[in-house]
């Protein structure tokens, strides 16, 4: 697999993302079980993207003394671009995440842990799915046309659904796990699972952090390809994966009680997939600039958030309006 990264590079970015969580962790537990405002959602939003810039301009700045001010400029709108597009897939996470937590009833207080969780989940499982879709690649020339139509399939899918909100009361795997684990009536504070008379029990919060980490492997499976329309390097591939999966935590305590506002965004998402599928597909007629390509996704996305805003839903029920 060819990479811009050396040793150093790879090093520097592990230690980054460790120390990230780690503070991350420590204020999580300073703080406590608590509602999020929106005021603490914000600001962690802004310090997780501002994290992601300050990471790329150091990038730019090394690979501009190593590699050239060419390369430097190509990888910087390489990682903004991926960044932006695993961004915004995000937002569809979120709001099924939502819909979980709303369905058990999960406390607003005991939500970060499960986010939390959920995120050093996504961290470790995209880095598998990164590594082996970047092996893959670099052996099979071929595959990116297979996730280039697999992305057309799945925008078109998106547009054309008529109600995308998943049936958790016939979801086969919580079926599966209420039949085989022993199961509390309700919550027990910020425990996944106890143990009383000497057998162990498990929460309903035990279930809704493993239906969050079974939801970010499925939209994994659809983000994924798409940074691999920008990219083949497994390095800028996984760090801007990997950053944008960090701010998750923030970003849905920020728009979770905005998620009807932006009943549109589904479209926009959907039309990015298409896109992105599309340059996949033509790569070998057409190179798309990485600039035009990055400068698509933003309107593509900011002209669906635009759209809600200005046409909000009729009678505030969003759930006919769109993917």
């Amino acid at each position: 697999m060819h990479t811009i990264a050396t040793s150093g590079l790879w090093g520097a970015f592990a230690a980054i993302v460790v120390v990230a969580l780690a503070v991350d962790f420590l204020v999580l537990r300073a703080s406590g079980a608590h509602r999020v405002r929106f005021r603490e959602a914000l600001l962690w939003s802004l310090a997780w993207i501002g994290l992601a810039l300050v990471f790329n301009l150091g990038l730019w700045a090394w690979l501009d003394a190593h590699a050239g001010r060419a390369v430097a400029d190509e990888v910087a709108l390489e990682f903004l671009a991926g960044y932006l597009i695993e961004k915004a897939l995000a937002v569809d996470n979120i709001f099924v995440f939502l819909l979980v937590f709303n369905a058990f009833a999960v406390p607003a207080e005991q939500r970060q842990r499960v986010l939390m969780l959920g995120v050093l989940g996504a961290i470790v499982l995209r880095a598998v799915l990164i590594f082996i879709g970047a092996a893959l690649v670099a052996r099979f020339h071929w595959i990116l046309y297979l996730f280039g139509f697999f992305l057309v399939f799945t925008g078109a899918k998106m547009l054309l659904a008529a109600n995308p909100e998943p049936d958790l009361e016939n979801n086969r795997l919580l079926g599966w796990l209420r039949g085989v684990l022993r199961l509390t009536p309700d919550f027990r504070g910020s425990a996944l699972s106890v143990v009383e008379n000497g057998r162990r029990w498990y929460t309903p919060l035990f279930l809704v952090m493993v239906l969050i980490a079974v939801t970010d492997v499925i939209f994994a499976v659809d983000s994924i390809p798409a940074i691999f329309a920008v990219t083949d390097d497994p390095f800028v591939v996984l760090t801007s994966n990997v950053f944008a999966v960090l701010g998750l935590r923030a970003l849905f305590f920020l728009l979770a009680g905005m998620a009807e506002r932006f009943h549109l965004l589904g479209y926009g998402l959907a039309a990015v997939l298409l896109f992105v599928g599309t340059k996949m597909l033509v790569m070998d007629v057409y190179k798309i600039p990485i600039g035009i390509a990055l400068g698509v996704v933003a309107l593509l996305i900011g002209a669906s958030i635009a759209a809600s805003l200005l046409w909000p839903p009729r009678n505030g029920d969003a759930s006919d309006a769109g993917p």
